[in-house]
């Protein structure tokens, strides 16, 4: 049976290869073959094609392929600005997404700061993540990769005697050149249910 959200990754998908830019790789970037469109996405290869999308080699929630869709149907050609690294509530027309985007994306985190710190290797190098600037802040943070052209920068603090642990969430800079602004905080949220499978 097709739910909802297959049928909106059809349309995505049937609205991509009706007019499929030329440059789609490039843009992505990823490499092409054919009809196909392959590029990590999420900490798994991703490979595009006009009956579908595959991620990896398991199942995962169609809002994964909903999200890679949008990102294909946005390609263009700017290169990620990571800094200055942005909240989500930067971003205009946020603020309707912005309370969900605090509990799915960071507070979700929060109960597992200890072994995520334990993991941070384990957790960029999946994601395709880095070191994130000096003068960040937090007792630890990392930048991950979930789309090549957007990267998040994650915050952490540890529980100490006088606060509890928290985990803030920063945008690359341009990141919404590449996502609607619901897409946008749906990456983010899925990025971190992603974080919290790899530990």
């Amino acid at each position: 049976m097709t739910d909802n959200y297959t049928k909106i990754v059809e349309y995505n998908l049937d609205k991509l290869y009706c007019n499929l830019p030329h440059d789609l790789s490039k843009n992505l970037p990823g490499r092409q073959e054919g009809e196909r469109f392959i590029f990590d996405a999420f900490g798994e290869i991703c490979m595009i094609e006009p009956k579908g999308i595959n991620l990896g080699d398991k199942e995962h929630s169609s809002v994964f392929d909903i999200l890679i869709s949008l990102y294909a149907l946005n390609a263009r050609p700017d290169i990620c600005i990571p800094e200055p690294f942005k909240a989500f509530k930067e971003f205009p027309d946020s603020m309707p997404y912005a309370g969900a985007f605090t509990t799915h994306t960071e507070q979700l985190l929060v109960p597992y700061v200890g072994k995520i710190k334990e993991s941070v290797q384990i957790i960029t190098k999946r994601l395709k993540g880095e070191d994130s600037p000096a003068g960040t802040g937090g007792d630890f943070s990392f930048i991950v990769y979930p789309l090549p052209k957007i990267a998040l920068c994650y915050i952490f603090y540890e529980a100490d005697e006088d606060f509890p642990a928290s985990v803030t969430c920063l945008y690359s800079n341009n990141a919404n050149l590449f996502l609607p602004i619901d897409g946008l905080a749906d990456v983010g949220e899925y990025c971190s249910k992603t974080i919290l499978e790899l530990i």
